[in-house]
């Protein structure tokens, strides 16, 4: 798998005094995000008033048992669900406040998205699944399109089998396309879950020194992982339970000038 790779322009960070049109300088916020399902047996809680900030370049973790919110807040932040009350900024953005259209259009600018389940279509070819975000914005030539998903095929170790379709290649080969595809618009957040749940440990360990450098340069990571070895080489994970956050934990691996901690409770 090829890891070097000269096509993303670092994203510039703002400085210290820097802030949003939110009035907050992270690039996510989430403020007292409420999240409740109906059904004929009653209501369930999801969410019960979290609040977390997650600032520019950072590589995040969520981490938590089974069941205890985790996905259900990826869904918030990327739009995919709806909040019951709270707030969602990302930027100068107020997520919460999107019409679905508006919604759509929001989302393949400004975010990469990686499914655990990898959501690629299955009757066009990897290729042409990785261009679907640049034909859908609009943001690239048709050639440069093809040329740039090339590159992220490649640079996911799979340009050699980009004319096949899903169906052919493993799961774990359809996960590194999915990333590929993720980072299509070159947007500025990256949101995964269980992202090299699927991979084994080596392409996993690849996928998540893609990550760091990426993030060097300014990109954003919120991701969901179980994977122990893998998660002490993110900058910090915020452990949710029952639904709220309940710990910040900046991780050892990192030097003492970048262990930076929000108060998120």
């Amino acid at each position: 798998m090829s890891l070097a790779f000269n096509w993303f322009a670092p994203t510039p960070k703002p400085g210290p005094a820097a802030a949003y049109g939110s009035g907050s300088q992270a690039l996510i916020r989430l403020k007292e995000l409420k999240k409740s399902y109906h059904s004929a047996a009653g209501d369930t809680t999801v969410l019960r008033g979290l609040d977390l900030e997650v600032h520019s370049g950072e590589f995040v973790g969520i981490v938590g048992k089974s069941g205890s919110g985790k996905t259900t807040l990826l869904n918030m932040i990327t739009g995919i669900d709806r909040p019951s009350s709270g707030e969602i900024w990302v930027g100068d953005t107020a997520v919460h406040q999107l019409s679905e259209g508006q919604m759509a259009v929001w989302r393949g600018k400004n975010l990469g998205i990686v499914f655990q389940f990898f959501q690629l279509l299955p009757m066009l070819t990897l290729l042409d699944n990785v261009m679907l975000p640049m034909d859908f914005c609009r943001l690239y030539t048709p050639a440069q399109r093809k040329d740039r998903a090339m590159e992220l095929l490649d640079l996911v170790g799979m340009a050699d089998q980009a004319y096949k379709l899903p169906p052919a290649i493993s799961g774990g080969q359809q996960q590194r396309v999915a990333i590929a595809r993720a980072l299509a618009n070159d947007p500025p957040l990256i949101i995964a879950d269980e992202p090299t749940g699927n991979l084994d440990s080596r392409t996993a360990e690849a996928v998540f020194d893609l990550f760091e450098t990426l993030a060097g340069q300014g990109k954003t990571f919120l991701i969901v992982t179980h994977d122990v070895t893998l998660s002490a080489r993110l900058h910090r994970t915020a452990r949710i339970a029952d639904g709220e956050i309940v710990s910040d934990e900046v991780l050892a691996v990192l030097p003492p000038a970048l262990a930076r901690v929000e108060h998120i409770q």
